[in-house]
């Protein structure tokens, strides 16, 4: 499937619509937009604030977003999406084994993710003041060093020497990095600030990066029950 083709319109006769549930800002829901984006897809993106989502939780199958609504039906969790998506626009694996190696690289990244996530929301100032240090200086060079030789390796991919859902998981959420560290999380990765600026570029995806203001890159702490 060539980039930018159209996918789907909403609202037309047989064609879904497709409405994506997500905080106003990167984190889990900026790589479902950036593949929303690429495939030319329409969609509504619809942007919770703190004071929203308590109520809109509710409405949520298992109360966390990212959701993808497709025609009123809600699907849950980020990385099914991203592979559900992937495969309507092209950059899923063409074999069982190109896929395996998209899902070790998206899970790892998690992995990393994760990491982050938990000294960043760590709501506790003495817990969360011992975990800076390790993160910064063993966790994430430990998984920024193992990307920066897969890219090497993979022709400035992730994954399978060519472009694939798993460079775009990696790439999408890296403001929201950027701004909880509150530095660039790729510097002195070269392989991976390349496959960055790439992704960045791509057809559809260029445009809304454009598009996106300083408070979309942002990191709010959202508290509610």
């Amino acid at each position: 499937m060539a980039p930018g083709a159209p996918i789907a319109v909403p609202g037309a006769a047989g064609r879904p619509s497709y409405r994506l549930h997500y905080f106003a800002l990167a984190g889990l829901g900026e790589p479902v937009r950036y593949l929303l984006h690429y495939g030319r897809i329409p969609f509504e993106d619809v942007r919770i604030d703190a004071k929203q989502w308590p109520e809109h939780k509710k409405k949520m199958p298992f109360g966390t977003m990212p959701v993808l609504e497709v025609d009123g039906v809600m699907y849950t969790q980020s990385r099914a999406i991203c592979r559900y998506l992937a495969g309507q626009v092209g950059l899923q694996g063409a074999t069982p084994e190109e896929c395996l190696h998209i899902d070790i690289v998206v899970e790892t990244f998690n992995d990393l993710r994760a990491a982050v996530a938990d000294w960043f929301y760590d709501a506790n100032p003495e817990t969360k003041a011992t975990k800076l240090r390790p993160l910064m200086e063993k966790t994430a060079p430990f998984y920024l060093s193992k990307f920066e030789a897969m890219a090497e390796a993979n022709g400035g991919y992730l994954a399978n020497h060519k472009l694939t859902w798993a460079d775009v998981y990696f790439c999408a959420p890296l403001t929201w990095f950027d701004a909880m560290l509150r530095q660039n999380v790729l510097e002195g990765y070269p392989a991976l600030q390349a496959l960055r600026r790439r992704v960045d570029a791509l057809p559809g995806v260029a445009d809304y990066v454009k598009s996106r203001h300083n408070a979309e890159k942002l990191c709010p702490r959202f508290i509610g029950p």
